[in-house]
């Protein structure tokens, strides 16, 4: 093993599924002179004949304020196995948030979606990669947003390779294949390629990664027409028009936006649309009216738009604490309160952007007073289509 006059806190050794890991000369002299250890129960099982009779092993089982403490107490090198790459969604990432001044030095083994691509010989020069072990389902509603040829995903016990399938059919994302990896380098490893429906029919390994391969394009257009989305009852009007819903987008800036609030958002059309472009964007789109719920919902099915929050409840009646806050809000609707929605919304974060579409003269006056008194720049273009009323998109930055 090459020597080195560098202290170093941690070694990171990434360690296959094998029953017996595949370790090299240079990690097995490292383990002969260690004597503090630790990983999960399930690297404990894999590596424990390796160990010193008598080592210290620490199990990583969550609370990592608690884990790092017990990693304080001692004042010799830890050497910590983890699951093929510790950078890859893995724990060096982890020990980098939380002890940034830390040395560490790092034997990797594959990780489970390079295995897999190994395994199934897929070019994995375009691939992106997705987590939802542990997460929310967003890394991967943006990836199929954005059209994605091949996503390789991390699963977990709740988001399976079952209801993975069963999302990406719910919103019209049929055009992928699923390959899954079970038990990868264990004695138990299997691995198919199936279509989606019969994925979600079937039970699978908990030890499991997913490919999602495209097998058709699926066109995301630029604009989407009026007449796709499914309307409010009988009143089609009540829809941001095509032209000014895009105006509207622009205005918003949302390119360098994290969470965006769409209030009033009727249809859906907007929030719709500005997920299309901007995937990556935390949406929360609120409405009053209970019929719009189902109403929205299949909208964001139609189109292939996952991953938007919609809440259906009087604006003013709720805990806004429960949501992300806002750095951009279109105001698509305010029930003759709009003084109050602003002072609310700008209480929540006084850098946040506004953008308004006004017909009333009485709202564009209101937007303008009271956001000048709050110092902001107003911008205004007013836009018309066909012959409809006059439109006010109003911005406040």
């Amino acid at each position: 093993m090459k020597q080195t006059n560098i202290h170093i806190d941690f070694y990171l050794i990434g360690i296959s599924n094998h029953v017996t890991p595949k370790l090299n000369d240079d990690v097995l002299e490292l383990i002969q002179k260690s004597t503090v250890f630790s990983g999960g129960k399930r690297h404990y099982e894999l590596v424990k004949t390796f160990l010193p009779k008598n080592h210290t092993w620490i199990q990583i089982s969550g609370k990592m304020d608690l884990l790092i403490q017990q990693y304080n107490t001692f004042n010799t090198s830890i050497v910590i196995f983890v699951s093929g790459d510790p950078f890859f969604y893995g724990f060096g990432n982890t020990l980098q948030r939380l002890l940034p001044s830390a040395k560490l030095n790092v034997f990797p083994y594959f990780n489970s979606i390079q295995l897999l691509c190994h395994k199934t010989q897929t070019n994995y020069n375009t691939l992106k990669s997705v987590s939802i072990h542990g997460r929310d389902w967003s890394a991967l509603d943006e990836a199929l947003i954005n059209r994605t040829e091949l996503i390789g995903v991390l699963t977990d016990n709740k988001k399976t390779p079952s209801e993975i399938a069963k999302r990406m059919l719910q919103y019209g994302f049929d055009n992928y294949s699923i390959t899954i990896g079970e038990a990868l380098d264990g004695d138990t490893e299997h691995i198919e390629q199936l279509d989606l429906s019969t994925c979600i029919q079937k039970k699978h390994n908990h030890l499991n990664c997913v490919l999602l391969k495209q097998i058709a394009v699926k066109k995301k257009a630029f604009g989407i027409p009026d007449s796709a989305f499914t309307p409010l009852g009988n009143r089609t009007n009540m829809i941001t028009k095509m032209p000014i819903r895009l105006c509207s987008i622009s205005s918003l800036e949302l390119q360098n936006k994290t969470v965006f609030w769409d209030i009033g958002t009727c249809t859906g059309s907007v929030a719709i649309e500005a997920k299309q472009h901007f995937p990556h964007l935390k949406i929360v789109a609120f409405e009053k009216r209970t019929e719009c719920a189902s109403i929205i919902q299949k909208n964001t099915e139609q189109f292939s738009t996952p991953g938007i929050a919609i809440v259906i409840d009087d604006f003013f009646n709720l805990n806004l604490s429960h949501f992300p806050i806002p750095d951009v809000v279109f105001i698509g609707g305010h029930g003759g309160r709009l003084k109050e929605l602003i002072g609310i919304i700008h209480q929540l974060n006084p850098l946040v952007r506004f953008v308004i579409n006004a017909v009333k003269e009485s709202s564009s006056q209101v937007f303008i007073e009271e956001l000048t008194q709050l110092n902001y720049a107003i911008n205004t273009l007013l836009i018309q289509v066909n012959t409809h009323n006059k439109i006010s998109i109003h911005t406040a930055e």
